[in-house]
């Protein structure tokens, strides 16, 4: 939408909604918002209200991101939020997804068991979940790629990959 991240578009009647919606670009009609998108979400989860976006990667729903008012960045972390998120936290890890908030540029990946926060993750950067053993089980990591790094290629998808070797 050429707008900075985190920021509000110029459309934006902040508490009134858009002021462009009959005439909206594209990016904005194909867009699912979670609040309107998934049942189990009542009333508080309203963006306007939880100051939450909920959002999909892609129509698979692997991956959640979680956009947060950057005016209220602890609102991820209130009840009723926060206990959900840890839900679909366990749903996702047990679906190879991922539950991120994302607080302007900053990534925090929701894990069933803590919350990583991996800091700024810029637009050729992508966020991986590697599984280890350990005498205790399987432990999750989370760390962030560059599109370009070989290992990329074994998380996205080809349409997405740049700069990766694949012969």
């Amino acid at each position: 939408m050429n707008k900075p991240l985190g920021k509000w578009c110029d459309q934006c009647a902040i508490g009134t909604g858009c002021r462009a919606y009959d005439v909206r670009p594209g990016e904005c009609r194909d867009f699912l918002c979670g609040f309107l998108t998934l049942r189990e979400l009542d009333e508080g989860w309203r963006p306007s209200t939880a100051r939450l976006l909920i959002c999909f990667e892609d129509v698979s729903h692997r991956t959640i991101f979680v956009h947060v008012d950057p005016a209220r960045s602890d609102a991820w972390t209130r009840a009723p939020y926060y206990a959900k998120l840890k839900e679909w936290a366990r749903r996702a890890v047990a679906g190879r997804g991922q539950v991120i908030v994302k607080i302007g540029v900053r990534s925090i990946v929701i894990l069933p068991d803590r919350d990583v926060d991996l800091g700024p993750v810029g637009d050729d950067e992508l966020i991986a979940t590697q599984e280890s053993r350990s005498a205790s089980g399987v432990v999750l990591n989370v760390i962030k790629l560059k599109r370009s790094d070989p290992r990329a290629a074994f998380i996205l998808p080809p349409q997405h990959r740049t700069g990766i070797a694949l012969d």
